[in-house]
């Protein structure tokens, strides 16, 4: 292992973010720089945001954590909405916090828009509940493909950038457009400088390795009780959450436990949806040129995050 010393850093601490695909040992890293930086993790995965969404988030439990504080996690309800807006208020206030007691802060997850919050100058057009009700309206009675035309018909950018899927987006990009007559790229941030000078580490893996690790991590949730997960969650309001209900895996089991098809199908598509989103990240990830890219199966992955931490 590569000796290196890390004293003097938590006296002037920077934060460190460990990003990337889904499935590439994100978190023994982030647990690792923690433990060597007297460090303290701050979730940036949306969906380790619920409580109770501990399986189909492969989120760490309390004992696997070593005794280091995590932040936002568990901070929601399932019938909550989880929205970038909050997360930035409240994820920037607990890094904040961590770097005046003198400590790291370690972001850790691979929500690509959150990370952008967090780290870039974003600031959220404002909302308006009306407008929002009339097009949620519309994505309930038309489908998200025919809002994702309607899109295109006001804003071809913003229509090649958000998939014809996803529903709550492409709502939210008529609304910005309604709202303030400016594509809805205008109001996106610019990368820059990352803010508090976070140095931000990307872990990647070969694609057939990761599409493995997907496979076999899809199946271990499914075979230790991502069900039974889903199950408990429906009694507490899995159903009539805007955001939680559709994350991958418990959508899939919610249409299995409706008849839609069986728990073998269910496992498929999570597992296809997980690797989808996996080419997202990649491609999301990979414009970002302040990002250092580390091999996840390299040998002494620590040593050289601290590396690349120390050398700032």
């Amino acid at each position: 292992m590569v000796s290196i010393d890390v004293s003097g850093v938590a006296s002037d601490p920077v934060p460190i973010a460990v990003i990337g695909p889904t499935a590439t040992g994100k978190s023994d890293l982030a647990l690792d720089l923690a433990e060597r930086l007297d460090g303290e993790i701050v979730n940036i995965d949306a969906m380790q945001q619920y409580r109770g969404m501990d399986i189909g988030t492969a989120k760490l439990p309390v004992e696997d954590r070593r005794g280091i504080a995590h932040h936002q996690i568990d901070v929601l309800e399932v019938t909550e909405t989880a929205t970038v807006a909050r997360y930035q208020e409240a994820a920037r206030a607990d890094v904040t916090d961590i770097l005046n007691r003198g400590r790291v802060p370690v972001v850790v997850g691979g929500s690509m828009m959150y990370i952008q919050s967090l780290l870039d100058d974003w600031k959220f057009p404002a909302t308006d509940p009306a407008v929002r009700a009339e097009y949620e309206a519309q994505l309930e009675s038309d489908g998200p493909l025919r809002m994702h035309q309607r899109l295109a018909e006001v804003d071809a950018a913003a229509a090649e950038t958000i998939l014809p899927t996803d529903g709550r987006r492409i709502v939210r990009a008529l609304e910005v457009v309604r709202l303030t007559g400016q594509p809805f790229a205008a109001s996106q941030p610019q990368i820059g400088e990352p803010r508090w000078g976070t140095t931000i580490i990307a872990l990647d893996r070969d694609t057939a390795e990761l599409d493995d690790r997907i496979a076999r991590r899809t199946a271990l949730m499914f075979e230790t009780g991502l069900v039974d997960e889903v199950t408990a969650l429906i009694d507490r309001g899995l159903r009539e959450g805007v955001t939680a209900g559709r994350a991958i895996g418990y959508a899939q089991v919610l249409a299995a436990l409706d008849g839609e098809y069986d728990l073998d199908k269910a496992q498929e598509l999570t597992f296809i949806g997980t690797r989808r989103y996996v080419r997202r990240q990649r491609s999301w990830f990979r414009r970002d040129p302040r990002v250092h890219w580390l091999d996840a199966g390299s040998a002494d992955l620590a040593g050289q995050a601290l590396a690349l931490v120390l050398d700032r």
